[in-house]
């Protein structure tokens, strides 16, 4: 899979030979090869999960493309990672989304990743707070106040610790997914 960029002089030339007029004309042919590195990539330390090559990028062609990594593996970090020792330190990329710091061409990188959280876990960990939070106030009164009997505004009986998960909840959603649109191009 190797790259490279080819840029054609035509020198008065129409392709089929020399001009007439000019006879040592001839059409030049530059070619450059893209660099590119080799990334063994792992997850949490298990794998590698994939093998690919990456173009270098920026000024010098020695930057590795960190946020492309970072969205198609869904990752919040990547990490320099060595398969006799483990994950090293994570690797920094500035607003281009380039790493920091400079590699060569043909290099084999070892890099771990950390997948994003999941939406999943912190919903359950609060509705069991909350259901726990709720136990322990039923086990501690044996009725429930006068005021809560007075003030319920729903009629029947809604138990207000509902109420108090789906405001967690709706909390939650509205922080993960405030950039949704954006990101969809909205």
């Amino acid at each position: 899979m190797e790259t490279e960029n080819e840029i054609r002089e035509n020198d008065g030339t129409d392709g089929k030979g020399p001009s007439p007029n000019n006879p040592k004309l001839t059409q030049k042919t530059v070619r450059t090869k893209v660099p590119e590195v080799e990334i063994h990539l792992y997850r949490q330390g298990k794998g590698p999960i994939d093998v690919f090559k990456s173009s270098l990028g920026g000024w010098d062609q020695d930057q590795l493309e960190v946020r492309q990594i970072l969205e198609k593996y869904e990752f919040k970090a990547v990490f320099a990672f060595n398969p006799a020792s483990g994950r090293g330190v994570p690797i920094r990329f500035g607003r281009n989304g380039r790493s920091m710091l400079g590699y060569r061409d043909g290099s084999v990188i070892h890099v771990d990743g950390e997948p994003k959280d999941s939406l999943i876990n912190p919903v359950t960990k609060i509705l069991v707070g909350v259901a726990v939070i709720t136990l322990l106030i039923a086990m501690a009164l044996k009725e429930p106040p006068e005021w809560i009997k007075k003030s319920n505004p729903f009629g029947g009986s809604f138990p207000p610790w509902v109420l108090a998960c789906a405001v967690i909840v709706f909390t939650r959603m509205r922080r993960r997914t405030r950039d949704f649109l954006k990101k969809r191009g909205w």
